[in-house]
């Protein structure tokens, strides 16, 4: 038996057992720290089966948690998922991959495609073409805090162009993907990234993703404290069998150094958390049950939608702003199943305080607690959620003291959260500035790609991707700033004052063509959907700086985190939509079901109810999620039922913009062979003739 499982915790350390029939609650949002309970108590139920270590009887490496169901003391063949079976027999993530790279056919197997996934890589195929399937892979890099440096920025845009589709995808976890990868270049790619002081290891697969933290460069004590905290996270979850080197570039290593203090808590085994003489001391042959994410932050900045995470974490200061700590907050996820109301998005929920020094053991006896005791037999309840959901935080917090050795405090106090976008030009506060800025749905593609490229390039910039599926440059001289604003005009790359308010916060994942998941359109459908809200918002009387955030993908797994949106849509059929409501622009409330299998074609015939009720029933400056939860969906749902029109006296016309009626009326009439609205219309032709009259002053 495992020193991992032989843990002081004996029959409380316990399995998850899901009855699909039972309606489980879940957490709806930041809860007043007088409901943090300082009662340790280990609640078990006979539901529950005890999780099992085996050991290999010739190899001491091959040890594994598997849930092991027992019925009265009689031990029976345990049930695991496939991919557990194919990763106890990979040989720590090298077979048969490493074999079916070599085959002359333009895709991989079965078990290969499960375990590519830990490689950093998906494999696809464009489903809109018909035949047969013509494959490529998805490669996810995997950037703690969004960074990304000079060189690894060139490679791969010139990888987009030279192996992929040519574009490069900001991901809403601070990462690129290069989609359109063909199976001969994949060594070609990723041995190139690697060489650029790039990894996609881990960008995928049951272990821990890329650890988010805010792409911002500000140098204050918080942000840096967060960043650096966000790196040494990563570094202590990476795996260390060697794997992706092996296969990738012939066993060559290209790590930097690790913090002392990394590798002391990644090696430390007090407590019975490690696998002693594995090759992968925490994650062991099975690794964890499912995907691990990490967020940290400071207090107040929500760029990293925190309470989404498996773990979020956030830097507690003392009055005179030097890090003492960290406030801790586990079982959040979005990914969920349609019609099966045993899965569902969840909040992560306050589980304590740490000192600083303390915060890599209390991580890793959170991965623990999650690697003994999560499900490993059906992945669809795999996720730490659900075993949180159905122990109680209580109860997993004992459990993880174990691990961790020592109880924990009670969390902080902190302000109230917002979401920050870090867009525009800001001062970083060294003398240098940084400029985020807005990329539709993180695709950077033409003319927007052609610029970025020169200016990084020219200026020698750092970048940093955003978990809004944006980019920020980095460290600019003063002194470049106009000159960089102009390119980046001539590129389409404008102000976010210049920038849809709706685009802003809107998010969308891939979707059609090439995921294999997508039930209908997320990425390719937003840009029309967000000018049909604002056609809605003027339709109904609402002013252009209104704006609400919006959330679109394209099955129900949730990588945009639409359940954190005020108006989120979810692919439940072709060109058909789940619609969730509830959702702050802060992002601490979850959404919740509004209505099912809304054809794309009918959103306004909900849409247009929704927005005029919130116009006129609106308390002073309360959001549109705000007023969803206040009013209550029963209430939403008759006033949808009976609408019949836009009351007359709604209407108006934008005399910031029109000064008399024939005006906007011609721009109406010239907008709509356009298909766009006189206000999109009016602010297209006075961004363009602003950014002309910008580049007429620079020559």
């Amino acid at each position: 038996m495992s020193t991992a499982a032989a843990s002081s915790i004996g029959a409380a350390n316990t399995s998850l057992v899901k009855d699909s029939k039972l309606q489980l609650k879940t957490f709806n949002g930041f809860r007043k720290n007088t409901s943090y309970s300082s009662t340790y108590s280990l609640l078990l139920d006979t539901r529950i089966h005890p999780f099992t270590s085996i050991s290999s009887s010739t190899s001491p490496a091959v040890i594994r948690a598997v849930s092991t169901p027992v019925k009265q003391e009689t031990a029976v063949e345990t049930k695991r998922s496939k991919v557990e079976i194919f990763k106890e027999q990979s040989n720590f993530i090298r077979y048969p991959l490493n074999e079916e790279l070599l085959t002359d056919a333009p895709n991989i197997n079965e078990a290969a495609t499960q375990l590519i996934k830990f490689h950093g890589s998906y494999q696809q195929y464009n489903r809109d073409e018909r035949g047969a399937k013509s494959y490529s892979f998805m490669l996810r890099t995997k950037n703690p805090c969004g960074k990304v440096s000079n060189q690894l920025y060139l490679a791969m845009d010139d990888l987009a162009d030279q192996f992929g589709i040519g574009t490069l995808r900001l991901t809403t976890r601070q990462t690129f993907q290069l989609h359109g990868v063909i199976k001969k270049d994949l060594k070609t790619v990723m041995s190139t990234i690697i060489k650029n002081m790039g990894s996609t290891l881990g960008a995928c697969g049951d272990l821990n993703r890329n650890v988010l933290a805010p792409a911002a460069p500000f140098v204050r004590k918080d942000y840096l404290f967060a960043q650096q905290t966000a790196d040494n996270i990563a570094a202590l979850l990476t795996p260390q069998s060697g794997f992706y080197y092996d296969m990738w570039v012939d066993g060559e290593q290209f790590m930097t150094a690790e913090p002392p203090e990394v590798v002391k808590a990644r090696n430390d085994n007090s407590h019975g958390t490690n696998f002693p003489d594995s090759a992968e001391p925490i994650y062991g042959t099975q690794f964890l049950p499912r995907k691990f994410k990490v967020a940290v932050t400071v207090p107040t900045d929500n760029s990293v939608d925190l309470l989404t995470n498996d773990i979020g974490v956030v830097v507690v200061t003392d009055d005179n702003g030097e890090p003492q700590g960290f406030n801790l907050y586990v079982g959040g996820g979005m990914g969920r199943t349609h019609r099966m109301e045993s899965t569902f998005p969840r909040l992560a929920e306050p589980l304590g305080y740490v000192p600083k020094e303390d915060i890599l053991y209390a991580v890793k006896a959170i991965v623990v607690t999650q690697r003994e005791n999560g499900r490993r037999d059906d992945r669809r309840y795999s996720r730490m959620k659900y075993l949180i959901d159905s122990w109680g935080i209580d109860k997993f917090r004992s459990v993880v003291e174990e691990y961790y050795g020592k109880k924990f405090q009670p969390p902080k106090e902190l302000p109230e959260w917002e979401f920050k976008s870090h867009l525009g030009w800001n001062e970083q506060g060294d003398g240098r500035l940084f400029c985020g800025l807005h990329v539709d749905s993180g695709r950077v593609k033409g003319i927007m790609k052609k610029t970025l490229r020169e200016i990084i390039e020219k200026y020698n910039l750092n970048v940093r991707i955003t978990p809004n599926q944006n980019i920020v440059l980095c460290d600019i001289r003063p002194s470049w700033k106009r000159p960089i604003t102009v390119a980046l005009a001539q590129g389409g790359l404008l102000p976010p004052t210049y920038v849809d308010p709706l685009n802003i916060t809107a998010m969308a994942c891939p979707a059609l063509p090439l995921c294999p998941l997508a039930i209908t359109e997320a990425e390719r459908g937003i840009p029309d959907l967000l000018k049909r809200v604002r056609a809605v918002f003027e339709k109904v009387g609402l002013p252009y700086n209104e704006s609400i955030v919006v959330r679109v993908t394209g099955c129900p797994n949730g990588c945009a985190r639409p359940y954190m949106a005020e108006l989120g849509l979810v692919g439940d059929g072709p060109n058909s939509y789940q619609l969730w409501l509830g959702g702050t622009p802060g992002q601490t409330a979850l959404a919740r079901t509004f209505m099912n299998k809304v054809k794309i074609q009918d959103l306004e015939k909900v849409f247009e109810p929704l927005f005029h009720s919130w116009k006129s029933k609106r308390k002073a400056k309360e959001s549109f999620g705000d007023f969803t939860n206040r009013v209550g969906f029963e209430k939403l749902q008759e006033i949808v039922d009976k609408w019949e029109g836009v009351p007359k006296s709604s209407s108006r016309y934008y005399l910031k913009l029109f000064t008399d009626k024939e005006t906007f009326e011609a721009v109406d009439a010239l907008a709509r062979v356009e298909n766009k609205s006189a206000h999109q219309l009016a602010m297209e032709v006075i961004r363009n003739f602003a950014a002309s009259q910008q580049n007429g002053k620079s020559q």
